[in-house]
């Protein structure tokens, strides 16, 4: 095996309970992801780098380069998992010689081939899923194993040129956090990746823009059994509002592609006040602007039907498209597209119908595409990764940075 001890890291690192929490306050959002960083730290200093996590559980590390005059490339993982399923004992399960046919996994959960077709690529390979109590966690730490292992591989064949190659692992990439408190200045790149795709091949240089909605809603509270002619009970009116949403169209059950939606996410309230979160999400900013506008058209008019109710919607900016930062400097993605056509991978630009840190960090200054991990499902009990689409996504990266070293500034 090429890369001996990228499955054992990754099956070590699944092992380490590292969900984030999206109503903490703090940073980290929990204390527990530090327990990964400081693993990490100590791993990467056995590999002879400089290696420390601050504070807020960001670990930094650096490769020098062994070329003059080189870029500065960074390479980034998140080491959290998502909230919404168990990160806890992670019993990672590893098929070898894979047959091609369903897997059952615990508690009646089946990855079903016909409806993961890449499955039926992967006949032969070794393919590692959760026992079905949890989510795997590739989602990212086979980012952090395949870019560890990459390093290593550096270190051990000096032969190979390569740039001056910054490392970061971040806390709370999963509830929008992971750049709050990253240091760029401590990063000091020129341009990064993260490695926090799925399939192989797939190269990301395109996220939603995103904007968060807040609709505010205060009603009149009457004790129930005077309340005829008075009481306006916000419940029923957040109720109206969300049954007015269309029905067939601009919700994540009805978009695929391009396609943009709104959607609520939670509420919260009582008689007297009530709370709907909306999520907001298109390519197009002046699109995601129109899907805002219809939420507002419809609290405009229930406003009528409930005069003495105080109805308000509130939106807050979270991230924009990263493809109009990008655009700004075409090799970070075309020197991604030809690593992978080297090393024998056919390349897939996508959009990512979601956001990454790396579209944060464009908009700071940072451009950060991101590449392939191999995994598949993730946030799911039936997550699963081919170990040799990891080994595809290692191959890539030590050739990227091959083709950067070469790059002349």
């Amino acid at each position: 095996m090429k890369y001996e001890r990228l499955l054992e890291r990754f099956l070590r690192y699944v092992k380490v309970d590292t969900q984030s929490d999206p109503e903490s306050e703090t940073i980290p959002s929990t204390e527990k992801q530090k327990n990964l960083g400081r693993m990490l730290v100590e791993e990467l200093k056995q590999l002879g780098l400089e290696a420390e996590m601050d504070e807020y559980g960001y670990v930094y590390s650096k490769l020098p380069s062994n070329v003059d005059n080189p870029y500065r490339i960074g390479l980034i993982a998140h080491m959290d998992t998502s909230p919404d399923v168990s990160g806890k004992d992670v019993n990672p399960q590893v098929h070898e010689n894979y047959d091609g046919k369903d897997i059952e996994l615990g508690e009646g959960v089946v990855i079903k081939v016909d409806e993961n077709p890449d499955l039926k690529k992967k006949v032969g390979e070794t393919i590692i899923t959760t026992d079905g109590s949890t989510l795997l966690g590739a989602d990212d730490k086979a980012g952090i194993a395949e870019i560890i292992t990459a390093v290593e591989y550096l270190l051990q064949h000096p032969e190979i040129p390569r740039p001056e190659i910054k490392i970061a692992f971040t806390p709370d990439e999963e509830i929008g956090k992971g750049t709050v408190k990253f240091d760029l200045e401590k990063f000091s790149a020129d341009f990064a990746y993260t490695v926090d795709g799925g399939a192989l091949g797939e190269i990301e240089d395109e996220t939603f823009s995103a904007d968060a909605g807040k609709v505010k809603i205060t009603g009149v509270n009457v004790h129930p059994g005077y309340a005829k002619g008075k009481l306006v009970n916000s419940i029923k009116i957040a109720a109206e509002i969300i049954s007015r949403l269309p029905e067939d169209k601009l919700s994540p059950e009805t978009t695929e592609g391009k396609e943009g939606y709104l959607h609520p996410t939670d509420i919260k309230g009582n008689v007297e006040y009530t709370e709907i979160n909306f999520i907001f999400r298109a390519f197009e900013v002046e699109e995601l602007k129109e899907i805002e506008k219809l939420l507002q058209n419809i609290i405009n008019d229930v406003k009528q039907k409930y005069p003495k109710a105080k109805i308000e919607l509130e939106i807050k900016e979270q991230y924009r498209n990263m493809i109009y930062k990008l655009r700004e400097e075409p090799r970070v993605v075309d020197l991604a597209i030809r690593a992978a056509k080297e090393v024998g991978i056919e390349p897939k630009r996508t959009s990512i119908r979601g956001g990454t840190d790396g579209a944060m960090l464009s908009y700071k200054g940072l451009l950060t595409p991101n590449l392939f991990t191999g995994g598949h499902n993730f946030h799911s009990r039936k997550e699963w990764i081919s170990l040799q689409d990891m080994e595809r996504a290692v191959d890539l990266i030590v050739k990227l940075m091959e083709l950067w070293a070469k790059e002349k500034k």
